[in-house]
């Protein structure tokens, strides 16, 4: 099992470059920002004036960016990239660039949002998101896979034009797919390479999700990959994970100085050793 670490990218932090150097250092396998690019004052949000480490984030482009200049063998990438908010055209260039500037270590995680007013803000109707999530991925592959791209849907559409670069990694970065919602498994299926579920208090049935989703992707002809969000540090929950083949599994960090976040990074490994994984032999995984 692969194991990273995510955090808010805010300003109340270390800078992305210095704590990337510290996930790193500790030999975990990657580091992912979420994002959100601002909160809604109506009241909306889940989070108390003014708007809690959710209003005062990086752009997570820029941020991974530095994250990805510091390091060497870190991978860098979105937890989760709200694309719904995003033009697909813009972000596939940013996506493909930052893979490309980081030699190939990007992992795009993408989801639909939560915050209706911060969506309306963006222009997407919140009733039709995942409907817009969908043919922006489908166009950003697009974009990223042919030399003369085109893409018509009903949310979006352009062509034939021209971009590059292409990402590294080919065809693209691997597309993991957050959310728990009574669908996600067919989103994940329609245009993911792997899930991104929230860890859950009902371990049981999160795997019987996970054994559904892979039975469902054998059926298609496919593999898919589960990363585990917000996982517990609690060894015996990791360990059966682990054992069940879920392939990486991410722990929140929290709004810390230097200090704090050490100590939280330290405190993971101490979980992870106890779980009984071992991080320096597990075998690449996407």
């Amino acid at each position: 099992m692969r194991i990273g670490v995510d955090i808010y990218p805010t300003i109340d932090i270390p800078r992305p470059d210095e704590l990337a150097r510290l996930v790193e250092a500790r030999g975990f396998e990657c580091l992912l920002f979420p994002e959100h690019t601002h909160v809604p004052a109506d009241g909306s949000s889940l989070y108390p004036p003014p708007g809690g480490p959710h209003a005062r984030m990086l752009d997570p482009f820029v941020a991974l960016t530095a994250a990805a200049a510091a390091t060497e063998r870190l991978k860098i990438g979105t937890g989760i990239c709200l694309v719904i908010a995003r033009d697909p055209i813009v972000t596939a260039n940013q996506v493909a660039s930052l893979d490309l500037l980081s030699n190939g270590r990007f992992l795009f995680g993408v989801g639909g949002g939560w915050n209706r007013t911060q969506l309306t803000n963006h222009g997407t109707d919140f009733d039709r998101r995942f409907g817009v999530m969908r043919e922006r991925i489908e166009a950003m592959k697009a974009i990223w896979t042919q030399d003369e791209a085109s893409y018509a849907g009903e949310h979006v559409a352009f062509g034939p034009m021209w971009s590059w670069p292409k990402p590294l990694q080919r065809p693209h970065p691997p597309i993991l797919v957050g959310g728990m919602g009574p669908r996600v498994l067919e989103r994940v299926l329609a245009f993911g390479d792997g899930w991104y579920p929230n860890a859950i208090e009902d371990l049981g049935g999160l795997l019987a999700r996970v054994a559904e989703l892979r039975a469902r992707a054998a059926e298609a002809g496919r593999a898919v990959s589960v990363s585990l969000n917000m996982t517990p540090l609690h060894p015996g929950y990791l360990a059966i994970c682990a054992e069940a083949g879920i392939e990486r599994a991410t722990f929140r960090l929290p709004q810390a100085d230097r200090a704090g976040i050490e100590a939280h990074l330290d405190r993971v490994l101490a979980v992870v050793r106890e779980a009984g994984i071992d991080m320096e032999s597990d075998e690449e995984q996407t």
